[in-house]
């Protein structure tokens, strides 16, 4: 039996190599007055602008920007972590980036906005962890799953690389194990019927 959430206050999405289609089709099947806000971290270049939000906001109805520094997430808005920032949230879902060192070889790195994501929802967060390589987001969604939130893990077999969702696997039994097409759907269900 899956575990019910009695609101969903936030999405967190990992995801590394493999992840400009991945957020494509996920965040491109999402609706425009989606709920609640979606936090990202992709792993991405140290000197990347911000092509990647512009690039999916163009595919997306639900509306795609870089995070800022002490901004408060909104409802219907997805927000990436910019190049060589850590992401993370509070209880008041205000946005910090940080220029802490690499975490798992990574800054943005997954871990820390899951983990911070999970000290401020608790229960009322889904941690998602998608294609990519390496181990970042394993213990994040760990913790997320520790403090009662909802996991969700792409399929190995479906993720362009499968080494971080194999990774998640190892150290935490996800609340679904899905292919990439059928988490949006999921997503839709679960805030809908939890903020409804």
């Amino acid at each position: 039996m899956k575990p019910d959430i009695r609101k969903c206050r936030l999405v967190v999405i990992g995801v590394s190599a493999g992840g400009v289609v991945a957020l494509r089709q996920l965040l491109g099947a999402l609706p425009a007055d989606f709920p609640v806000p979606v936090l990202v971290v992709a792993h991405i270049s140290p000197v990347a602008d911000d092509g990647l939000a512009t690039l999916l906001n163009s595919y997306c109805q639900i509306k795609v920007k870089e995070a800022d520094d002490m901004e408060t997430a909104i409802a219907g808005t997805v927000y990436l972590a910019p190049a060589n920032y850590h992401l993370l949230v509070d209880s008041k879902s205000t946005l910090n980036l940080a220029i802490d060192p690499p975490v798992n070889f990574a800054r943005p790195a997954i871990d820390l906005l899951f983990e911070s994501a999970a000290t401020a929802f608790g229960a009322e967060v889904i941690g998602i962890i998608l294609t990519g390589a390496g181990k970042d987001g394993a213990s994040g969604l760990a913790t997320i799953k520790k403090c009662n939130g909802l996991t969700i893990i792409q399929n190995p077999l479906d993720a362009h690389t499968d080494s971080m969702p194999k990774a998640a696997l190892q150290i935490t039994e996800p609340d679904y194990l899905l292919k990439l097409a059928q988490i949006p759907q999921l997503l839709v269900r679960l805030t809908r019927r939890e903020n409804g």
